[in-house]
C-alpha cells in the first residue's frame, strides 16, 4: 500500500493507493507539502521468503 500525506493550510490529509504507479500519478496533481510512503506489513504472505 502507498500513502500520500499532505500538509496544507493547517490541515493534514492522507490518501491511500494500491500501487506505486497510481500514487505517483496522483502526487503530481496535489499541491502543498506532500510525502509519499510505502506501507509494508510484515504479515503479508506476498513478502514472505521460503526457506530452502
Amino acid at each position: 500500500m502507498w500513502v500520500i500525506t499532505v500538509y496544507s493550510k493547517g490541515n493534514t490529509k492522507m490518501f491511500e493507493y494500491d500501487n506505486e504507479k497510481e500514487a505517483r500519478e496522483a502526487l503530481k496533481g496535489i499541491s502543498g507539502c506532500k510525502i509519499l510512503s510505502q506501507v509494508v506489513y510484515f504479515n503479508d504472505p506476498g513478502l514472505v521468503l521460503t526457506a530452502i
